[in-house]
């Protein structure tokens, strides 16, 4: 009994097990409702996980809705890369793929339901005046002046509306509720609206569109969802969401549980914003790495496993809160140490000669590609006489506790020979060019050598084998200082310095790599094929996250509501 394990259930699960032990439900369904009108980012991921994660807790079913209701800003692209992004992270919802736009049928019938039953009307009040009529949190609304239209009327013009009779704004459908009601969401809100636009599912049979706080329940409750799992910023909707489901008379209606978002502090996650950067110009579209889009962290090269460990540790709450991006670059970092190779790559490459070393002389040395990791096996480098270093690797004046190559200071070169500097080369204005050096032969990695020892060791390229790849070493979009909007006009505070590009060299056991591969760059940081620039004879690599980390685990990992503070 001593050592029996505790399990801690998050609030959803808790709400869930009570419904099903009262027999309010016999079984669990949820789903995950996105709009196809933008690409799906980090925060999405948690509700994805999450709905997905409660079916499968509860031997339940999944299913994935695309909520098109609104063909002004839908896109069949848009479409597409939920369904890539929701299936690359491990969100199987089989053969239980659905379109709001399957029951727009339904949603007619429901509001010619209503009309009957005198809980609608149509409102020929224009955008602007109906938030006039609106009132405000303090004080009450009042009747539209066509609220008290005949069901006859209602009924002819409704129809008349979905006939294509009427322009756009010209007249709504509008719930009729309670404009005196101290939630603004239960004032007489509109349900149709409308629109005169090709649907991408369902082209031009329709000009009249549901409202998304209509369509929302009746999609849940046709599909038999059992818990309608949202975000906090619905909590106010759900009167309306009951209402719905219960006046257009569903049985065994479901219930809609609210949760905290994910918020993740320094980073442009609002569709309108990435959008705005992608036509602009300022990103490489919607999967520039330097997004927290799904499909930029999947290009920029975070995996699934580092998501879904992310999510975990941000844990489910019914508080707001935001987490530090540096928590997200803990899971990758985690994820990939034990993985990936640890090859070696020069990103800002100086030449250095070894004089003594034979010319035209190439021998090839052992590797271990993971010191944690011995599975992953060693491969043979190659070794010469000219090699590229790290130009911050030496310093023709060192400062203090400066361990690397310097005039007459001595090294190793990670798994070949120690090495002496004795000369600089530099051009016309003064630039280091070249580094010579001395080797001793006896100083080989891996050899019985237990001579002197040396401070430092600098990983390196052989000249003569190197494969040249361009290198991108990205920081966050974001200037951290400034914040990421602009208080004053709401514009982006924007990193100039969020993409740097450079030419490296890259050992030759990479030569053939392609995309999704990724490894460890010795001292650099982790990289991966970038999947839309690289192709053969032009290796690009994205960095994914540096080795340094400035997130610590807490002590007790399970404890995950201190991970979100």
């Amino acid at each position: 009994m001593e050592n029996e394990t505790v399990v801690t259930k998050n609030f959803i699960e808790q709400i869930i097990d009570k419904d099903l032990a009262e027999g309010r439900f016999d079984h669990v369904q949820t789903r995950f409702p996105p709009e196809p009108n933008g690409y799906l980012h980090i925060g999405h991921a948690k509700s994805i996980l999450l709905n997905y994660g409660l079916a499968r807790e509860y031997h339940g079913k999944f299913n994935m809705r695309f909520d098109d209701t609104n063909p002004t800003k839908e896109k069949i692209e848009y479409v597409e890369s939920i369904k890539e992004d929701i299936a690359w992270l491990g969100a199987d919802w089989e053969d239980r793929l659905f379109f709001a736009s399957d029951y727009f049928d339904v949603m007619y019938e429901c509001a010619v339901k209503l009309i009957k039953k005198g809980k609608a009307f149509v409102c020929d009040l224009s955008a602007e005046e109906i938030r006039e009529y609106r009132g405000t949190l303090t004080e009450p609304g009042k009747n539209s002046p066509y609220r008290e239209r005949s069901v006859e009327e209602n009924l002819r013009l409704f129809e008349d509306m979905k006939n294509g009779v009427y322009a756009d704004g010209e007249k709504v459908l509008r719930a009729r509720i309670d404009m005196a009601s101290p939630n603004i969401n239960m004032r007489d809100p509109v349900i149709y609206r409308v629109a005169h636009m090709t649907h991408h599912n369902t082209g031009d049979t329709w000009c009249i569109y549901p409202m998304y706080d209509f369509a929302h329940p009746i999609e849940d409750a046709v599909e038999h969802v059992t818990h309608s799992i949202c975000t906090l910023e619905f909590e106010d909707h759900r009167p309306l969401y009951d209402w719905v489901v219960k006046e257009c008379e569903f049985e065994n209606p479901p219930k809609q549980i609210e949760f905290a978002k994910l918020y993740l502090r320094n980073v442009v996650t609002g569709k309108r914003y990435i959008k705005k950067l992608v036509e602009d110009g300022t990103v490489d579209g919607w999967d520039d790495p330097r997004l927290v889009t799904i499909s930029g962290l999947r290009r920029r090269g975070y995996t699934p496993e580092a998501i879904r460990r992310f999510v975990e540790l941000v844990g489910v709450s019914k508080s707001n809160s935001s987490v530090d991006y540096a928590m997200l670059e803990y899971c990758i970092r985690e994820d990939l140490k034990l993985k990936k190779s640890r090859v070696m790559a020069v990103l800002d490459p100086l030449k250095l000669i070894i004089d003594n070393y034979p010319e035209g002389q190439i021998e090839y040395l052992d590797a271990p590609n993971n010191l944690e990791n011995e599975a992953l096996g060693s491969r043979k480098l190659p070794f010469g006489r000219e090699l590229y270093i790290e130009r911050e690797d030496f310093m023709e004046n060192p400062l203090k506790k400066y361990f690397r190559l310097f005039p007459g200071n001595e090294v190793r070169l990670m798994n070949a020979y120690f090495v002496t500097c004795t000369e600089v080369v530099k051009d016309s204005q003064g630039n280091v060019t070249e580094v010579h050096c001395t080797y001793d032969p006896e100083t080989k990695s891996g050899s019985a050598f237990s001579g002197r020892k040396v401070k430092g060791t600098i990983h390196w390229v052989a000249a003569c084998t190197a494969v040249e790849a361009e290198a991108r070493l990205y920081e966050n979009l974001v200037d951290e200082e400034k914040g990421v909007y602009n208080e004053e006009d709401g514009s982006m505070n924007l990193n100039p310095d969020s993409l740097r590009v450079r030419t490296c060299f890259v050992e030759p056991s990479l030569a053939e790599a392609e995309a999704p591969e990724s490894f460890q760059f010795v001292r650099n940081g982790y990289f991966c094929v970038d999947s839309k620039d690289s192709e053969p004879g032009h290796l690009v690599f994205n960095r994914i996250v540096s080795l340094k980390s400035s997130f610590k685990l807490p002590a007790e990992p399970g404890n995950e509501k201190s991970c979100t503070n």
